[in-house]
């Protein structure tokens, strides 16, 4: 159930008003839509007696009991595409970012030899794993606490933006410390409990789509996280699993535009895991960018052949600006 309130309303009769229907349901959470106050009851449970007070109380505008799994990710509750700032950073329409990193942080040396670069080629963001969630136990697990160290470090020295990946509730804070952006994995976009705790942080989220996730399932994952206050949230396609094991995934270009016509959320493309081979990740890119993504991610490493992890989709340092030239003269 979604209630949405009186543009003229004051704050305090906001605040009367989430109140006012605490006293029927305290699991009541309220949020600034990009503007638009709203509040959100997860449970459903109410009577008849109970809605109608909320229906003609003199504060709210209309109740919505959603159709879908994904009303507020939905063009249907929001037509304009969704953008917003990151730093002095804008992110969705008519934008074309760029996040560009190691897949893991593995050292000092290796993270500020990246930043430099990145920082050299006019890319925003610097991503890099200090948490990694590994299918073998005995890969490489990333340097948790102090790869979160060293990738802020080395963004504060060059201008960027890091984002690093959040595997579990127990290291949110952690990583929220040190984040600009929180990312989701593939095999976290399900992992309800954790959605709603992105929903109480004051930062954007990057969620990628589950590798057997359908599209309304990737929506109502996100849709988790702003019905519990953080409307801040940027799409992935990452490469989906499908019969076909010639690549490490199959990139779904085509869910792009899909999304665009479903969702006002921005969506970028990830070539590197959606492909698993470096040699691809250009042509890749190309085509999410044709198809209107609103960014790219992509892994690079000063030395993809010695990479502590997912080395083989990762391309050098030097082939990142060819790359990005490829997409910023495709987009303009």
């Amino acid at each position: 159930m979604i209630i949405t309130v009186k543009p003229s309303i004051t704050s305090a009769d906001f605040k009367e008003l989430s109140h006012f229907i605490a006293q029927f349901d305290e699991s009541v959470n309220s949020l600034n839509f990009l503007g638009q106050n709203v509040l959100f009851l997860p449970k459903n449970t109410l009577s008849k007696e109970q809605v109608n007070a909320i229906e003609t109380h003199s504060a709210v505008e209309k109740v919505v009991f959603p159709p879908q799994a994904y009303q507020l990710c939905s063009k249907e509750w929001r037509n304009e595409p969704t953008s917003f700032s990151i730093g002095n950073t804008q992110v969705g329409p008519n934008q074309l970012s760029i996040i560009a990193g190691p897949c893991a942080v593995e050292s000092e040396e290796q993270i500020f030899t990246v930043a430099k670069k990145l920082a050299e080629l006019n890319v925003e963001f610097i991503r890099g794993g200090a948490y990694k969630p590994r299918t073998s136990p005995y890969s490489f697990q990333g340097l948790e606490t102090e790869g979160l160290k060293l990738i802020r470090k080395a963004a504060d020295a060059y201008g960027l933006k890091v984002v690093t990946e959040v595997v579990d509730r127990s290291v949110l804070d952690d990583v929220a410390q040190y984040a600009d952006v929180l990312q989701i994995g593939a095999r976290n976009m399900q992992n309800f409990f954790l959605l709603k705790e992105l929903g109480r942080i004051d930062k954007p989220i990057f969620l990628k789509r589950g590798m057997s996730a359908k599209i309304h399932e990737w929506l109502a994952a996100a849709e988790y996280i702003i019905a519990n206050g953080n409307p801040r949230i940027i799409l992935c396609e990452r490469g989906i699993r499908t019969f076909d094991d010639s690549l490490r995934n199959t990139l779904d270009v085509a869910a792009i535009p899909l999304i665009k016509d479903l969702s006002h959320l921005p969506i970028f493309a990830d070539p590197s895991h959606g492909t698993g081979n470096r040699k691809y990740i250009e042509p890749m890119a190309m085509a999410a960018v044709a198809a209107g993504a609103d960014g790219i991610m992509v892994e690079v490493h000063p030395n993809p052949d010695l990479a502590l992890s997912d080395g083989d989709q990762s391309i050098e340092l030097r082939s990142l600006e060819k790359l990005l030239n490829s997409i910023r003269n495709l987009r303009n």
